[in-house]
């Protein structure tokens, strides 16, 4: 799973698992899933994202993580 917050749009994907989009279908205003070709869910777009989430906490609760990554996007012209 993979959390992607894109500053300028201020949109927020969580990326549920590998791959492509066939369809998508917004399920509350600003709430987007996409799925797969079978129908799977594979990944959550939310719109105006901050205005809804605390985007400076992120919790995990009894969450089996092997491997955690951290990273930090690096703003383009920077």
């Amino acid at each position: 799973m993979n959390f992607e917050y894109h500053p300028e749009t201020d949109m927020l994907y969580i990326k549920l698992t590998t791959g492509i989009s066939i369809e998508s279908e917004e399920i509350s205003p600003g709430v987007v899933v996409d799925y797969d070709e079978n129908n799977r869910a594979i990944g959550i777009e939310i719109e105006d994202a901050s205005k809804f989430i605390d985007l400076s906490r992120l919790e995990l609760t009894a969450m089996p993580i092997v491997n955690l990554v951290i990273s930090e996007r690096i703003p383009t012209g920077a």
